[in-house]
């Protein structure tokens, strides 16, 4: 180990990757490099918040359908998150959903506050069970990873984490591979990229923050057996997904030579190292890059339809017919997003409209207001045709004067009365007045003028 941190220590830090893969049951490591090394969690550190989560759950502190209140603060956090605004109420099933598919960080905010009272509280209650697993090297200060350099874990303690998961939790396991949810209109799937393209693949979850490069805890499971692949530290979401599968396939596969390596022991017993973390932010989100660097790496699902194979085609393969890489250019195997609203619990005919009402309150009404109004815009011939008639007075006292004399205001209203009134004693004996129309005619030529 402790040629493995000095190996480290002398490598370029912007080059640094922490690489860990275990056994599920027994815990035994396969392969380990930097394992040990702190870093940075980001949004890994959603596992715990939903450990804890889970946690008060079994032990019948909550339920899946306790509500929730979206707090101000829960609110205001930096995407990625749902964007609900304060006082909106949601479920614990359903902040945990969009909390571990879409990585939302105001989701882990309303759990935190929900179950600890506070952000405070619930890290605490992050910190005194990772002592209780043995996470010996891991500090929490907030629920959903946002950058914060007291916020430290390691492959090592995320790979013991991922491990009390499987082996406390198993039947609440389903949170953490969902391929994809469904909010209203809006559709998001899962950034952890193995599910649904690498064959077995059940679980967990991504990270990224610029300090920490692109993290990504995964597991599979052929034959019975499950293994566990912790990458920290890599330099795009599609190089930490590679990354892990091609650890697993390595796992899987074997060596008839594997039996001259040494043993690495098991997880639990792997010797922290005594190093600061490293901060890759220069390299992974340097002015290099031609967009912000996210967790929504776009990379991880470019693919050619062409060249790629289809997600039926995938969904079909009982044995692994292609390369990590091809795997992950291709689409992933075809799944029904699970559904998530806000409010209470709902079923049946409650749950459609639910789900009506969140998709309604997704339309912006800008648009339509844009619409209407290049709708009204349209005839502008017609619009200077209007004016020039107010302007001369003839249309006044028609059917017509009624919506001109509104556009203009009381004025033109109180303007064409008085027009009325002194019109009326003098419409019949004073017949040469009508000769004047012709000067209040020639006025159209000057409205149009000021209008321009």
């Amino acid at each position: 180990m402790l040629v493995a941190v000095l190996a480290f220590a002398g490598t370029n830090v912007a080059r640094a990757e922490a690489l860990l893969l275990v056994e599920a049951e027994s815990g035994k490591v396969l392969e380990a490099q930097n394992a040990t090394v702190p870093w940075h969690p980001a949004s890994l550190s959603k596992l715990m918040t939903a450990y804890v989560t889970l946690k008060a759950v079994k032990d019948g502190k909550i339920t899946f359908d306790t509500l929730f209140t979206v707090s101000p603060l829960a609110s205001s956090q930096s995407p990625s998150k749902m964007g609900f605004r304060p006082g909106t109420q949601v479920t614990v099933d359903n902040a945990l959903k969009m909390m571990l598919v879409k990585s939302a960080n105001d989701m882990a905010v309303v759990l935190a506050e929900g179950v600890g009272g506070s952000i405070d509280g619930f890290s605490a209650m992050m910190n005194d069970t990772a002592r209780q697993l043995g996470m010996t090297q891991t500090n929490y200060v907030n629920p959903n990873g946002l950058p914060d350099d007291a916020q430290i874990t390691s492959a090592r303690d995320l790979a013991i984490l991922a491990r009390a998961i499987i082996h406390d939790l198993p039947q609440y396991e389903y949170f953490v591979h969902i391929p994809s949810i469904r909010y209203g209109r809006r559709v998001v799937q899962n950034f952890n990229k193995l599910i649904g393209r690498y064959p077995g693949a059940d679980g967990f979850k991504t990270g990224f923050i610029c300090a920490s490069g692109y993290n990504l805890v995964a597991s599979a499971t052929r034959n019975g057996r499950r293994l566990i692949a912790v990458v920290l530290g890599a330099s795009s979401g599609k190089a930490r997904s590679l990354r892990a599968m091609q650890m697993l396939d390595r796992g899987f596969n074997g060596s008839a030579l594997s039996f001259l390596k040494p043993s690495l022991g098991t997880v639990d017993s792997l010797v922290p190292a005594d190093v600061p973390p490293p901060d890759l932010h220069d390299e992974v989100c340097g002015g290099h890059r031609h967009k912000p660097a996210s967790d929504e790496d776009e990379d991880t699902v470019a693919s050619s339809p062409d060249q790629s194979p289809s997600g039926a085609l995938l969904a079909g393969l009982q044995q692994q017919t292609l390369k990590p890489a091809e795997m992950l250019a291709a689409e992933a195997a075809p799944s029904e997003p699970v559904v998530v609203y806000t409010g209470p619990t709902r079923t049946g005919a409650a749950l459609i409209a639910a789900v009506a009402a969140d998709t309604a309150s997704q339309t912006p009404p800008k648009r339509r207001g844009k619409k209407v109004h290049v709708a009204a815009k349209k005839p502008d011939g017609e619009k200077a045709a209007a004016k020039p008639k107010d302007a001369a007075g003839e249309a006044r006292t028609e059917a017509g004067a009624k919506p001109a004399a509104h556009r203009a205001g009381g004025k033109a209203e109180g303007g064409a009365k008085r027009a009325a009134a002194a019109a009326e004693p003098a419409a019949k004996p004073a017949k040469p007045k009508a000769a004047a129309k012709p000067k209040a005619e020639a006025k159209p030529e000057a409205k149009p003028k000021s209008n321009s």
